[in-house]
């Protein structure tokens, strides 16, 4: 099967790189103004098997790596072109403007094509240098997961199925706003102890949300979950804890780059709100990213929650 990847930032290209090691792949992006090396992977030259192109590829298999919050707009340009086909949702997010998961958003605008999700703990960098990684691929019809499952492993890229998309797409979105506090834990100076407690707060957080939604509370305990929360939320090559860490110390942060969490916690927040779900981390995260919060009057709020039992 013929593959192609939609996205050519960091991760998008990290997977051209890792998946061209079992044959042709094509890259595309939309103004790719580099040519052999993606300045955001720094030392990684693109493989003969990847191809680079402008134009739509027409390929079995598209691993969609688009932001999360672009998805909408993306689909609007180009869902036709996509359906009847097999769409793997690399992106981790919920849309803040309707309150959708990425691959959600595929299955509504290509209801005739097989939707899937990539997603665990994985630094882009690491999968182009061909580093060993272990992902989750998601996929509710069970046989096509296994056929994207062989079709996307390699000796070194390591797929685990799961047919629960709801719980592997909501681990992957939910650690990146536990990552953010984990960060202004870290960068206010509250310590490593601060971090330990917010990481396990915060992914009961994770699956309280997601079992509400319809998860199974095991898929969180897994790879796209727990495994993809303890590297996002302990690295500084998460952008969610770089983020997280320039709030917690009062400074500017790149606003050229892509912090999902942010937008996914002010989603998240919304929808919880909403629906009863506790979620106090996520709440104070959208509250300090949404500048209505400032660092020391979101740690009172914290502390000053009622004791109960764990």
């Amino acid at each position: 099967m013929s593959v192609a990847v939609l996205g050519a930032g960091a991760f998008g290209t990290a997977l051209a790189v890792a998946l061209s090691a079992k044959g042709p792949v094509t890259l595309w992006g939309r103004r790719i103004e580099w040519q052999g090396q993606n300045p955001l992977l720094p030392g990684v030259v693109l493989p003969g098997g990847v191809s680079v192109t402008e134009n739509l590829p027409d390929a079995d298999i598209l691993l969609v790596a688009v932001p999360a919050q672009a998805m909408g707009g993306f689909l609007s340009d180009h869902a036709p072109a996509l359906d009847q086909r097999a769409l793997v949702s690399c992106a981790k997010g919920i849309d803040l403007a309707t309150g959708r998961s990425p691959a959600r958003m595929l299955a509504e605008a290509c209801p005739n094509a097989t939707v899937a999700v990539l997603t665990g703990p994985s630094f882009a960098a690491d999968i182009a240098r061909g580093l060993p990684t272990a992902l989750t691929l998601a996929c509710a019809d069970a046989e096509a997961g296994h056929r994207l499952q062989h079709a996307l492993s390699t000796p070194v890229l390591r797929l685990y199925r799961t047919t629960d998309v709801t719980g592997a797409e909501l681990g992957g979105a939910l650690k990146n706003v536990i990552a953010i506090a984990a960060g202004v834990a870290i960068g206010a100076g509250l310590g490593d102890s601060a971090r330990a407690a917010i990481i396990t707060r915060g992914f009961a957080e994770m699956t309280r949300f997601a079992v509400a939604k319809g998860a199974d509370p095991e898929t969180l305990t897994g790879l796209s979950g727990l495994g993809d929360l303890i590297l996002t939320a302990t690295s500084e090559q998460s952008r969610n804890f770089r983020y997280g860490l320039s709030l917690g110390r009062a400074e500017a942060f790149d606003p050229h780059v892509t912090v999902e969490g942010a937008a996914t916690a002010r989603a998240v927040a919304a929808i919880a709100a909403r629906e009863g779900i506790e979620m106090p981390v996520s709440t104070l995260i959208a509250g300090l990213a949404g500048g209505r919060l400032g660092v020391k009057q979101a740690v009172e709020l914290l502390l000053a929650r009622p004791l109960k039992e764990e």
